[in-house]
């Protein structure tokens, strides 16, 4: 690793493209399905790749990928790598393309993983949140405050209680924390459903930076369309 000694920070991001995408019931890979005539990663990673913040975008791909190489990805430029070294779960991904890139990043470096399945990422997004966290001693995520009512259910669906939604918030991506940081917090917690639940079961306090709900995540097929509308009318909901 580069030493820290007199290094200024930079920012990389690791987008974890190896999942299957279940939930969606398509023949392929949720992030390979097709929005706006690309595929639905392309569009997170060209604001990804656009954003003067970012010094490098690695996507954790499969090893055995096989969609990767059917779509020219030029157009983004030369921040893109794609890391061929994924894992069973969104840990494990993380977890490999950290360890990767371990000889080109330095130990106080920022790294910001966005989920592969949030096709609608703003550039502001990634400004806020690096403004926000750029002094943070741990770093932190974007995320929203919920908004609806929520209820607990019971084993055969039936109410069980109504959970105070105060201080409750639902975490989206980019989460940005530095490179030694993170990669000891996933070694000790491979089964995190996200990075800042490993953060946090590190004993730390991650901070959330609140963003918005076009920044959806894409789980279900009529989350699509609703991808589609946002970006086809983005300008409209600044």
């Amino acid at each position: 690793m580069r030493a820290m000694q007199n290094h200024h920070p930079r920012h990389y991001a690791i987008v974890p493209a190896a999942g299957s995408g279940s939930r969606m019931g398509a023949a392929r890979p949720k992030q390979y399905l097709s929005l706006l005539g690309r595929p639905l990663i392309h569009h997170a990673l060209s604001v990804l790749c656009a954003a003067p913040e970012i010094d490098k975008v690695f996507v954790v791909l499969s090893v055995d990928d096989r969609e990767w190489a059917r779509y020219d990805w030029s157009a983004l430029g030369d921040k893109l790598v794609p890391l061929f070294c994924g894992g069973a779960t969104r840990a494990d991904s993380v977890l490999g393309g950290l360890r990767t890139i371990a000889g080109d990043v330095a130990q106080s470096d920022w790294i910001l993983v966005h989920d592969a399945a949030r096709p609608c990422l703003a550039p502001w997004h990634i400004d806020k949140l690096v403004r926000e966290l750029a002094h943070d001693e741990v770093g932190g995520l974007l995320a929203v405050p919920v908004a609806d009512t929520l209820k607990r259910a019971d084993a055969h669906r039936h109410v069980a209680e109504t959970v105070p939604r105060d201080s409750l918030w639902q975490a989206q991506t980019p989460q940005m924390f530095r490179y030694v940081m993170l990669r000891r917090a996933l070694e000790g917690a491979s089964d995190a459903t996200d990075e800042a639940s490993a953060i946090e079961a590190a004993g730390l306090r991650p901070r959330l930076v609140q963003g918005d709900a076009t920044n959806l995540k894409v789980t279900y097929p009529l989350d699509l369309h609703l991808a589609e509308w946002i970006l086809q009318n983005r300008e409209g909901l600044k």
